[in-house]
Order: C-alpha cells, then structure tokens, then sequence
C-alpha cells in the first residue's frame, strides 16, 4: 500500500491512503426511509427537512468539499398527490449553514413516487413501490452536480409496528465514479405502537459504495438512529438521534422532519 500510494502524485495521495467514505459524501437533505406514506389525490403538503451534524467528518472527500462537522442542512419538500397510487415532490430550496454560521444555497430535486400496493389502512398489510429523484446541487454538497436516484420501496404495515426496507440505487449524470455503474445504499426501518399516535423504533442506513466495488466495512457509511413518530393532527413529527458507525460516517446525527400546515 505504501508503494502504491508513493507513485501517485501528491494531490491524490491523502484519498488514496486514507480510509474515507465515498467521495459524494455530505450532509444529506432527507435521512428518511420511505414506507407506505402517500398524499392522496388532490392532497398538496409541505413537509421541513432539517438535519444537523453535532460531530462529524472534519475531512474533506474532494476538494471544496462542505463538511458536516457542526453544520445544519435544511430541506422544504413540496408534494402534491396526483392519483392514488402517484405522487409528484419537489426539494426546493435547500440550503446550508456551516459551523460558522454561513449559508449558502444547496441545491434542488423533483421526484415522482409510484405506489401501487398499498396496506389497507384497518387490517394492514404488505406495500411496494418506486421513487425516481433528479437532483441538481451544488458542486460543495455533492462531486457531480447532476444525480438521478432510484429508491425501490417494500415493507409490511401491521396494527401496532412496521417495518420498511428501501434499497437505493444513484447515478451520477457526469459519469463519476465508474461511469454508469450505480452507488448502492438502503435504509431500513422498525417502529412499533406505544401509545395512540406514537411509534418508537430504529432506522438503519448503509452507503457501500458503487456496486463493481464496493467499500470494505469501515470504508463504508454506516449509521443507526433511534427514532420517534408522532402523529397527531396537526402534528406530525419524525424525531431521531444517529450514532456513526464508521470512521465514514458522522459520529452524531440529529434529524427531524415535520409538517407544516398550509390552511
């Protein structure tokens, strides 16, 4: 390995030698897993993303990257259901403030989410579906300006818990990091009823890396939340606190998501 690092130039020997996460990296604008949630047809809401890093990376993946380290991301996601099974969103704006308290502009996304089996809302049952994503960012949150996401959605919803798996494929639409071959990631989720409109569970989140190589274990993203869901009209909350796994994830992570009435 020494070697190897020693015949690269030195602008890339601290990648090479360094056990970092993947290169497009950052603080992320929604840290959710989706599950059998839907905006029914004609039905307009805006819901706040707002994400913030107590301790975490402090190295930077490429250059100019933002590093999370004591900074706060925050997210408005606009979304209006089209039929019962398609729904259309759109992350506009987004921005960031770093630990010194400057803020710049993030970036946006539009999505369309397709769920076509859905639970019955007494009995429960088992749900599927897709979310595509194209997002456009700045070059400080993510190396390629351009990504198109694909989230593939399963779970099962019962009386009293729920449980949802959402793996990720991304591409990158400046062909990084292997061209068209995709970055995998999933997110996993586990809540269970403990009082009339509150769920306690845990969610789980693993970045590996593009699928013909993926990143050894340290390598990778790795981080475990412990999660709150609140819903009681008006409010309907999403609460949770994140451990980093890994030296390529952040070591803490505060999330909350929450909706904002618009009447």
């Amino acid at each position: 390995m020494r070697r190897a690092c020693l015949k690269l130039s030195v602008p890339l020997m601290a990648a090479a030698c360094t056990p970092l996460g993947p290169v497009y990296a950052a603080q992320q604008d929604e840290i959710q897993v989706y599950a059998d949630e839907i905006n029914k047809p004609g039905e307009f809401t805006l819901q706040m993303h707002i994400n913030g890093t107590p301790k975490g990376i402090t190295v930077q993946g490429y250059k100019n990257e933002y590093l999370t380290n004591g900074g706060v991301r925050i997210s408005p996601e606009f979304a209006y259901g089209l039929t019962r099974d398609i729904e259309l969103g759109a992350y506009v704006p987004e921005g960031v403030v770093d630990k010194n308290g400057n803020a710049f502009y993030a970036g946006s996304k539009i999505r369309l989410k397709y769920l076509p089996l859905q639970p019955d809302q007494e009995a429960g049952g088992f749900f599927a579906g897709a979310n595509i994503e194209l997002s456009t960012l700045d070059r400080r949150i993510q190396e390629s300006r351009a990504q198109t996401e694909l989230r593939l959605i399963s779970g099962y919803k019962a009386k009293d818990w729920i449980i949802a798996f959402d793996p990720v494929f991304d591409w990158s639409m400046s062909h990084l990091n292997g061209g068209d071959t995709p970055d995998f990631n999933y997110g996993i989720k586990a809540t269970h009823n403990v009082a009339k409109g509150v769920d306690i569970g845990a969610e789980y989140y693993s970045d590996i890396g593009p699928l013909n190589h993926t990143y050894s274990w340290n390598q990778q993203d790795n981080r475990i939340y412990g999660v709150i869901d609140i819903d009681m009209k008006p409010l309907n909350l999403n609460l949770g606190v994140g451990y980093g796994l890994t030296d390529a994830a952040d070591r803490w992570t505060i999330k909350a998501i929450f909706d904002v009435p618009l009447q």
